[in-house]
């Protein structure tokens, strides 16, 4: 059975956090916690199980990572080999930010925090493990390497969290998932976090879980109302150009582009740098160093423009972003929200671009629908497309009109009794 927690209007003080762990917070500038941490924390300070339905971008990190924290420093310290927690994640990037939230929040206590992820060596992780550690952050094959080499042992783990469950779904690491929740030891404290909560991910929440409390937060509706969104009508042949000629325009000074696939991204990457745009591509088939160095090169400027997919994007948090554009338009609306939020943050400005060929007007619509408003189509570009587009909203009217227009000449079907 699950419980619901109702949302409260309450301080991090009212959490009972440990002055040493609201010492961190004040440091790092949080004064008000998110709707997940506010109903988050309270029941996980008790050491329940919960089901958290939350984006990418709610503050999860810190309503699992605060109260994981308080319950580790008041255990005994690993022994070597022992493994006290264990977080899993889908990607290279959301495991490193996720370590780094740990060190951040948990600076005043004195806690180990390793991360273990493929495309790296290996060497630097073994070590870690070794010594044991408070809090592991990892993704499921490059652990699952290292307990087949037996460097990894989870039989003490204490506290299990699994984050992003649809992603991992998406990318088929579901009976990776069971292979290590089967090593875990059946007395422990497991929370479990999804964006969506499609049929498989229900069920293995299900599986995992115990009398969890099931925190719900709506997936955000609104975009921020200093992002300036336009979208561009363009045919998928014409896109790079369109891409490079707005590059080129002096008020572009640091540019995210959003591509579906890794191939497109890589191809994109290319084709900017023969127009000698300074571009690099950030996508799961790079290695994690070589995506590092992408994003740390962004990051100080050195290149201008990222070329990322969506699941490859989860770590970067990069402040100074003037332009985001959508090459490719996200299948999922709420994906669009989470991509122009690159932009505009810390209270800047910022303009996000969409690219919408005829193909994907549909997920448009979605994204309009979502949104509750059209989007601003900017038709003075040299790739215009000619086919015209029909907002969401009306579509609605027009099926409103036909819905009330009487029907004539109907002809009666027969029925021969």
């Amino acid at each position: 059975m699950s419980i619901a927690v109702e949302p409260h209007n309450v301080s991090f003080t009212d959490l009972k956090l440990s002055n040493r762990i609201l010492r961190s917070l004040k440091k790092e500038g949080y004064q008000t916690p998110t709707p997940v941490q506010a109903q988050a924390i309270p029941p996980l300070m008790e050491g329940r199980d919960l089901l958290g339905r939350a984006q990418t971008g709610s503050g999860k990190t810190a309503a699992f990572a605060l109260p994981m924290i308080e319950a580790l420093c008041k255990g005994k310290k690993p022994k070597s080999g022992q493994v006290r927690s264990l977080v899993l994640t889908p990607t290279r990037e959301l495991a490193a930010q996720i370590e780094e939230s740990f060190k951040t929040y948990g600076r005043n206590v004195k806690m180990s925090v390793a991360v273990v992820y493929g495309g790296v060596s290996q060497v630097p992780q073994v070590k870690a493990l070794r010594l044991g550690v408070d809090v592991l952050v990892a993704t499921p094959g490059r652990l699952l390497d290292l307990i087949g080499q037996g460097h990894a042992k989870l039989g003490e783990v204490e506290i299990f969290v699994l984050d992003e469950a649809d992603r991992m779904l998406d990318m088929g690491f579901i009976p990776d998932i069971r292979r290590i929740v089967a090593l875990l030891p059946n007395v422990r404290q497991t929370m479990f976090f999804s964006a969506t909560m499609p049929a498989k991910a229900a069920q293995l929440a299900n599986d995992m879980l115990t009398n969890p409390v099931t925190v719900n937060i709506a997936p955000q509706q609104t975009t921020a109302e200093n992002i300036d969104q336009k979208v561009l009508l363009v045919e998928r042949e014409h896109k790079r150009d369109l891409l490079c000629k707005m590059l080129k325009h002096p008020d572009v000074t640091r540019a995210l582009i959003f591509t579906r696939t890794r191939h497109r991204a890589e191809n994109v990457a290319r084709r900017l740098k023969r127009e000698n745009i300074k571009a690099e591509a950030i996508h799961g088939d790079r290695s994690q160093n070589a995506r590092q160095r992408a994003l740390d090169m962004f990051r100080k400027g050195r290149t201008r423009v990222l070329v990322a997919t969506d699941v490859a994007s989860r770590g970067i948090d990069v402040d100074d972003i003037s332009h985001v554009f959508n090459f490719e338009l996200p299948n999922e609306a709420e994906v669009y929200i989470h991509r122009i939020g690159r932009t505009a943050r810390a209270g800047a400005s910022g303009i996000a671009y969409s690219f919408c060929d005829c193909e994907e007007r549909g997920q448009l619509r979605e994204i309009e629908k979502l949104i509750e408003r059209s989007l601003e189509i900017v038709d003075e570009h040299p790739f215009k497309s000619s086919v015209p587009y029909i907002t969401q909203k009306e579509l609605d009217a027009t099926r409103s009109r036909s819905a009330r227009r009487p029907i004539l000449g109907r002809r009666r079907s027969r029925v021969r009794i």
